[in-house]
């Protein structure tokens, strides 16, 4: 669907919004969590205000997008309060026209997920992303509370109320060097959780002094973690709906892929801050792509306006290998954010171009044959889940 609404006749391209409700702000204190920096742009009270979240969702839905997409995330989203949320649902159905589809997901770690939270989100049927990082011990060496306690059984508790209350949901694991060796055993644990909708997440950072920080993983062991984890998932008769693998097949079946990590272009999504200031990006929530503020320009001239415009080609601009890559039309370079970690993305390829390489080597033919088959029923491949950022920040 294309909308003109709002942009002066001009055609524009749907997108969703990645919301920051509260920024960075958190009850956990991951390691790994690179969204902890952004606590350090934005002073004092961190939690968007009712003057804000209605002009954000007033100007998102007026687009006539169906649907008009929210992706709430942190930080942890939750500590805005239940009666935030009750809000931001209440703006949207004044806001929304008649037969517009108006849809919500909510990344968590869990910690607060009540059985009330459980009653709300199954009343307005939002999609939940729970992030664990799979048994205890594995885990709990990364997320933990302030005090050190690891969030373990906060998350399992978290699931239970979730089921209850038959709230969709789906698992983000962030892949570290503590469990990139271990795709049989993180596979076998989720499934027999009858944790089925998985999504993993390498995890890719500078050390604030600079190099490599500690969890970055190695990316020649996320590629032998790709193909440990494709041959257990085809063996178990792809009984787990896994992010990426779903993404791939409906690249191979529709042409077009819902990871921004595998899109020819930066332009699937807008951030918003709890103060209203848009970024492309939440790995760019940084000065230099703020894109401006809702409540001065409205999201429909931010996104491709010429700012926008310069951060949605950088993907565009390929690494001589990556223009010449058999792989090149599946993953269209990888994430900028992950180009950027090695040097200049327009003379090398992504950090991970290695896994990749791996993964299409190893699977690609059978890629091809699951999509075959897919390609000749109706609705395609299953490729459900809250919109993918590549973010551990939960």
């Amino acid at each position: 669907m294309v909308a003109e609404a709002g942009t002066g006749g001009r055609n524009l391209k749907p997108f969703s919004l990645l919301v920051k409700p509260v920024s960075a702000n958190c009850n956990l204190r991951c390691e790994y969590c690179f969204y902890r920096r952004v606590g350090r742009m934005y002073r004092g009270r961190r939690r968007m205000s009712s003057k804000v979240l209605d002009a954000m969702v007033k100007q998102l839905v007026g687009l006539g997008f169906s649907p008009a997409a929210f992706s709430w995330q942190g930080g942890e989203p939750t500590l805005a309060g239940l009666d935030f949320y009750r809000q931001a649902v209440a703006c949207q159905a004044r806001f929304g026209s008649r037969g517009q589809v108006i849809s919500n997901s909510l990344q968590t770690n869990g910690l607060l997920i009540d059985e009330e939270w459980g009653e709300f989100l199954a009343e307005y049927r939002f999609l939940v992303g729970l992030s664990l990082d799979g048994p205890q011990e594995l885990n709990d060496a990364y997320r933990k509370r302030g005090d050190g306690r690891g969030s373990f059984s906060d998350a399992l508790r978290a699931v239970a109320v979730l089921r209850r209350h038959k709230v969709e949901f789906n698992l983000l694991s962030v892949l570290t060097p503590l469990t990139v060796d271990r795709a049989r055993e993180l596979y076998h644990f989720f499934v027999e959780e009858g944790l089925n909708y998985l999504q993993f997440i390498p995890c890719v950072e500078r050390a604030p002094q600079g190099g490599t920080a500690p969890f970055t993983v190695d990316a020649d062991g996320y590629g032998r973690f790709l193909c440990d984890l494709f041959d257990v998932w085809l063996a178990d008769g792809r009984r787990a709906s896994i992010r990426l693998f779903d993404a791939i097949l409906e690249r191979l079946v529709t042409g077009e892929s819902p990871l921004c990590v595998l899109g020819r272009r930066c332009d699937h999504y807008l951030v918003v801050e709890h103060s209203g200031d848009v970024y492309p990006c939440d790995f760019f929530v940084v000065r230099r792509w703020h894109l401006g503020n809702l409540l001065k320009t409205p999201l429909a001239k931010l996104f491709g306006g010429e700012k926008h415009e310069q951060f949605t080609s950088m993907k565009t601009q390929l690494a001589p290998g990556c223009r010449d890559c058999e792989w090149v039309e599946m993953c269209w370079g990888g994430c900028p954010k992950d180009r950027q970690f090695v040097g200049d993305p327009r003379r090398v390829p992504t950090y991970l171009c290695p896994a990749y390489q791996m993964l299409f080597a190893h699977a690609g033919e059978a890629f091809r044959r699951l999509a075959a088959e897919l390609a000749g029923r109706v609705g395609g491949p299953p490729a459900k889940g809250v919109e993918e950022t590549s973010s551990p920040a939960q």
